[in-house]
């Protein structure tokens, strides 16, 4: 009767894989599967990772709701709106050091959390704010009414002409 049994070391055998060659193909893969992931990273690189907010923007009135010298807190927007001789302004009330809600103080405007001081202009008189409060851009809309843009801080001192 024939011998069926395969010889030692047949084709149909896998080959033998050493320890060196193991480790060299792993390193090969490792290399491979890095430079693969940094590349992908770099190809989400254009794109935003935070996706914009909606635009804040608040109609507050119209302007002969404002008396001159008037000032009116407008709590859920956190902003304050001022009218004077020359026309009407708006300044955050969020304070530019941890973003505390500023308040109304005997002396012009306070933050609670840490002691910050800004006078009725916005400018810091004590405190670890490091900027100014800022002032925010008052526009008018078809209706009439007073619109104040959250999101467009404008230079000390604009003010919308009423």
């Amino acid at each position: 009767m024939p011998d069926l049994t395969m010889p030692a070391g047949s084709r149909l055998d896998p080959p033998r894989v050493n320890r060196r060659s193991f480790l060299s193909l792993a390193a090969i893969g490792s290399f491979f599967g890095a430079i693969g992931v940094a590349l992908a990273g770099a190809l989400r690189l254009p794109n935003p990772a935070v996706l914009p907010g909606p635009v804040r923007r608040f109609k507050i009135g119209f302007p002969d709701q404002f008396a001159v010298g008037s000032e009116t807190r407008f709590e859920q927007e956190s902003l304050f709106v001022f009218r004077d001789a020359e026309g009407v302004y708006a300044i955050s009330a969020i304070c530019t050091h941890l973003g505390c809600s500023v308040a109304r103080a005997p002396n012009g405007l306070a933050c609670p959390c840490h002691g910050s001081k800004f006078d009725l202009r916005g400018d810091v008189q004590a405190g670890p704010a490091p900027r100014p409060l800022p002032w925010l851009e008052v526009g008018r809309a078809a209706d009439g009414q007073l619109i104040v843009f959250a999101d467009n801080e404008v230079p000390e001192g604009t003010r919308f002409r009423v």
